[in-house]
This record gives structure tokens, sequence and C-alpha cells, in this order.
């Protein structure tokens, strides 16, 4: 094992933990690979992480900042609330635009997910980090309409276009369902604002 590098022993497993989880799934990477890939030793995994599920937790999160960080990027170019929301849709497509290993195959967080028990910390994070998506969403449409009906129920169909859009995206390997969700959500946004109007 080279431990030598520069980079600290968590974040080489967790880079590890995040290219395997996402290639091969969670129950067939076994600890065994993760530090083979990151270069340590296997007791080095467990000075870091008290458990498999534990080192899950930890990916998930990473996940969960990843998309956090594309999307605040391109929420530097913002100056509407529509613009806001059609930059979480742009953040996922840049998601979908990553440079993958094996290509893209869909929501990290949503793959992981599928393979958790219910009750599992991991599925929290997940649920967690897909009612934030919603959240961001809601909160830019609030400042589109002052009916708050409206914002709820427009916030709840544009999170589900992203989820299908994104699991379809992953089916086929590529970012163009996420291209064309987000001029979906544009014929809702103008849809509801002639509505309001």
């Amino acid at each position: 094992m080279n431990e030598s590098t520069s980079v600290p022993v968590r974040e080489r497993l967790l880079a590890a933990a995040a290219v395997l989880f996402y290639e091969q799934g969670i129950a067939a990477t076994g600890i065994d690979s993760i530090t083979k890939r990151a270069g340590v030793a296997k007791q080095s995994l467990y000075n870091h992480f008290a458990s498999k599920a534990d080192l899950v937790a930890a990916y998930l999160q990473v996940r969960h900042q990843e998309w956090l960080d594309l999307y605040a990027r391109r929420l530097e170019k913002v100056e509407t609330p529509r613009q806001g929301v059609l930059a979480v849709f742009a953040a996922y497509q840049d998601h979908a635009e990553l440079a993958y290993e094996n290509g893209f195959r869909g929501c990290g967080l949503l793959n992981a997910a599928a393979e958790l028990p219910a009750g599992a910390e991991g599925r929290d994070i997940v649920r967690m980090h897909k009612e934030e998506v919603e959240q961001i969403l809601h909160g830019h449409l609030q400042a589109m309409f002052s009916d708050r009906h409206t914002a709820d129920v427009l916030a709840r169909h544009l999170a589900f276009l992203l989820e299908g859009a994104i699991t379809r995206s992953g089916l086929e390997g590529s970012s163009v369902c996420m291209q064309q969700a987000s001029v979906m959500a544009e014929r809702l946004l103008d849809e509801a604002q002639r509505t309001a109007s």
C-alpha cells in the first residue's frame, strides 16, 4: 500500500468509494476494492469510518454537496427568480455531463437509495437532498408568484419533472433529457404566469 501521498487518507477513501459505488453499486462494492483503489490499508478505512454504512453515508453527503456546488455556480449568473428555477435544471444537466469513468448512470443518490433498506441513514440523506432541491425551487417560485398555493404546486411538479428527467438521462447515458426537461419547465412557468395574471 502506498499511503505516502499528500491527499489525506479519508479523502482518498471517499474518492475511491465514490467511483466504485457509482459504477458498481453499493452492495457489489467490497471494502477490499475500496481500500485497494485508494491505495491504503484496510485498517485505515476503519480508522476513518466506523462501518461500511458510515462510509456510504459520508459518500452520499459528498454527492449532495457536489450538486449544491454545481447549483451555486449556476446561481452566480442568475438575475431573476425564473432564471433561478432554470439554474436548478442546469445544475442537474451539469451533473449529467460530469466526467464519469464509464459514463453517466443517473443520480448517484437515487441509485444508492434504491439499494438501501428502509430506515437506513443513507436513505434519509437522499430524501433530505431531494427535499432541499424542492425547497430551492419553491424559494424561487415564491418570488415569482404571490399565491403560495401556486408556488407549492409548481415546486412539486418541477421536482417530479427533475426526477423523471434525471432517471431517464441515466438510462440513456446523456444529458439530452435534462435539456428537454428545462424546456418543459419553461413552458410550465409560462403557463403558470399566464394563469396568475
